[in-house]
């Protein structure tokens, strides 16, 4: 292995690791200025740098105590392929709609980094908390849901309960 793939390899990890920590000021001075993210870490992510560094920063901001575990890494030429587990709590704000849980997340990932001038500038990328968080919100709806149609079956009851018996006869 070269030493400038041993060197993309050191800057992949200390990227991705900034990253997942939400060290925006380290993942803001690794992107290139015009870096492609070919997928989204969040659904409603707008495209480019600057999408993706709001997307970071929003999840920052509903985790605490990332941590990050490299399990394997291969650099070919100017591209990076690393995979990475994630875990982080959920106990800071909505994420991907679902209220906090302060429940341990755990997010397997794997991404493909292109590397220029010692920038990121292009990124492939697939995890699992995406498909996680959607059936947590799912359960979540349904659970409201289930709620609401409690309190109308309670609310018709009570409506039933004060209707009169018989219908009145009034005179004239």
């Amino acid at each position: 292995m070269s030493t400038e793939e041993e060197k993309n390899k050191e800057l992949a990890g200390r990227f991705l690791e900034a990253r997942e920590k939400g060290n925006l000021a380290v993942v803001h001075e690794m992107m290139a200025p015009n870096n492609v993210i070919h997928a989204r870490l969040l659904p409603d992510q707008e495209p480019g740098r600057e999408g993706a560094i709001r997307a970071i920063a929003q999840l920052s901001a509903a985790v605490s105590n990332a941590s990050v575990q490299f399990e394997d890494q291969v650099a070919a030429g100017d591209k990076v392929v690393t995979r990475f587990i994630v875990h982080a709590t959920h106990d800071r704000g909505e994420l991907m709609g679902v209220a906090p849980t302060g429940r341990q997340m755990t997010n397997v990932v794997i991404v493909i980094l292109r590397i220029s001038g010692g920038e990121i500038a292009e990124e492939w990328g697939m995890g699992t908390m995406g498909a996680r968080l959607r059936r947590q919100h799912l359960e979540q709806e349904i659970r409201e849901r289930e709620r609401v149609e409690q309190e109308l079956r309670v609310a018709r009851r009570i409506q039933q309960a004060s209707l009169p018996k018989e219908v009145l006869q009034l005179e004239g």
